[in-house]
């Protein structure tokens, strides 16, 4: 079996840590066995004044993937649907089943988000329309036109719960502010991750955003949620290098493009992105795709129920070789597929 050499199956962020978060890890070590900051006042009081928000409208938590289920099960619950597009992140159907909720799927053409289609699907047992800027595994990028569109023919018992954990990488003249609609419009909240940009995948810190009345519920289960002491640290000093932070997420979104256009000019179905990854649609040959960049050591994953091949954004080196071995892949007969795992789900 070929050892696999670049992992582009998780959504990493290859980039090298930001200045002054190894030297923030290295002196919160002395601290591990204290409390502290237990339910992370700091960072949320250090996010809410970046945003301009007040506090009570911030809660920092264990990643993205945890405030989401915080979210679903503060305000939906046995009996209400949540309503979601698709393809879009694998775990929002077990997240909202963990909640006792009903994920109610809602797909449009060409793999694009229907949000006219989202709306048709809410009832009166609807509390939460899920949706992720920029969409993952897609990359498509909602623009605000059309979150407002959304919001002004849903009903008021709605919440409309934004994941924007990649949208650092998108193109900011762009995609939806979710936390400007959430100033205005008490029914949007907004969940963020340092995972992405901030490259802090391995400690887990991320944050929510939303009125008072919304976010309140949630630090019921802060305390089981906690931010860790050495996450917290990173994270402050992570917001310290912001600069750095957008000109490292820049440059990805530059490989990310440069990769597209490359496979484009193999004939290759890829949609345009705006996150860390690239969304292939190549039908019958999705698996054999895969197979093939593993042969090459090289991992990505199919998606959505073999709907397509997502392929994150690696280094420039790990790039160069995704378009390389593209390039046999697109010469080869279409003959058969074979299936081949390649990663796990990641959060």
């Amino acid at each position: 079996m070929t050892r696999i050499v670049h992992q582009l199956s998780l959504n990493e962020n290859h980039s090298p840590p930001l200045p002054g978060v190894h030297e923030a890890l290295a002196s919160s070590l002395d601290h591990v066995h204290l409390t502290l900051d237990a339910l992370a006042d700091g960072l949320t009081s250090e996010l809410a004044g970046r945003l301009d928000l007040d506090v009570e409208r911030v809660v920092a938590g264990a990643g993205s993937g945890a405030l989401l289920q915080q979210f679903l099960t503060a305000h939906a619950g046995a009996g209400s649907t949540v309503v979601h597009t698709w393809p879009s992140f694998e775990m929002y159907p077990l997240l909202i089943r963990n909640a006792l909720a009903e994920p109610v799927s809602v797909s449009g053409p060409d793999d694009r988000q229907d949000l006219n289609a989202v709306v048709a699907a809410v009832t009166p047992d609807t509390r939460i329309v899920l949706l992720c800027n920029p969409n993952n595994p897609t990359g498509e990028v909602l623009d605000a036109a059309r979150l407002r569109d959304l919001l002004d023919a849903l009903p008021p018992h709605v919440l409309v719960l934004v994941d924007e954990a990649y949208r650092e990488f998108a193109d900011p003249e762009v995609i939806a502010d979710a936390v400007e609609l959430a100033r205005t419009d008490d029914r949007v909240a907004v969940v963020r991750t340092f995972s992405k940009s901030h490259g802090l995948l391995g400690l887990r810190v991320g944050y929510l955003v939303g009125a008072v009345e919304v976010v309140a519920p949630l630090r019921l289960t802060t305390p089981f949620y906690r931010v860790p002491t050495v996450a917290q640290t990173a994270a402050l000093a992570a917001l310290k290098a912001e600069p750095e932070m957008r000109e490292q997420c820049e440059r990805v979104a530059a490989e990310r493009d440069r990769v597209r256009s490359g496979l484009l000019d193999l004939g290759l179905d890829v949609l345009p992105s705006g996150g860390n990854f690239l969304w292939l649609r190549l039908g019958a040959r999705n698996q054999r795709f895969v197979a093939h960049l593993a042969a090459a050591g090289i991992a990505v994953r199919v998606l959505a129920n073999g709907a397509g091949v997502r392929v994150s954004t690696g280094t420039p080196e790990a790039n160069d070789a995704v378009l390389r071995a593209a390039g046999r892949f697109a010469t080869e007969p279409r003959t058969g597929s074979r299936t081949v795992s390649a990663g796990t789900n990641d959060g």
